[in-house]
């Protein structure tokens, strides 16, 4: 099963980028550059489908493959 999740990006007026996956309630992160906002976005994104899967709230995932999509 692939879950592709998108990461949408701004900027802010203070010039940091703010990175956020809508689908995962919470996900968003700063960066001072494009890149490190979605990375950190990224990593925050693994550590609440971890959480999630050691709830058991995550099913199927016995071949799970994520997908990030910057938009």
């Amino acid at each position: 099963m692939i879950r592709k999740f998108t990461v949408e990006i701004d900027r802010e007026e203070d010039g940091r980028f703010i990175a956020e996956i809508v689908d995962l309630s919470g996900v968003m992160a700063y960066g001072a550059t494009r890149t490190e906002a979605i990375l950190k976005c990224q990593a925050l994104a693994l550590r609440v489908l971890a959480d999630r899967l050691d709830r058991g709230e995550e099913h199927d995932t016995e071949q799970l493959e994520l997908a990030f999509v910057a938009g």
